[in-house]
């Protein structure tokens, strides 16, 4: 179980750290996501986000919505 945490916080801390470098917050996030068709609220970005555990689509379509074209996992 304890590498399964690992792997949550390591995918939380990726998107926690793209939107702190473009400057955005969850609303900002919701907003942009709701351009690609995407219904999620803030609330529910705070809480996905929070917990670690997400879809490999939503990672992406965040990373997407944030303008993210290349992403360094080293």
């Amino acid at each position: 179980m304890a590498e399964e945490t690992d792997w949550h916080a390591r995918v939380k801390g990726i998107l926690k750290g793209e939107l702190k470098k473009r400057n955005l917050g969850y609303r900002e996030l919701a907003e942009r996501l709701e351009n690609f068709g995407v219904h999620e609220t803030e609330r529910n970005i705070a809480n996905k986000i929070s917990r670690g555990g997400f879809s490999a689509v939503f990672f992406v379509q965040c990373l997407d919505a944030m303008g993210a074209n290349a992403l360094r996992l080293d």
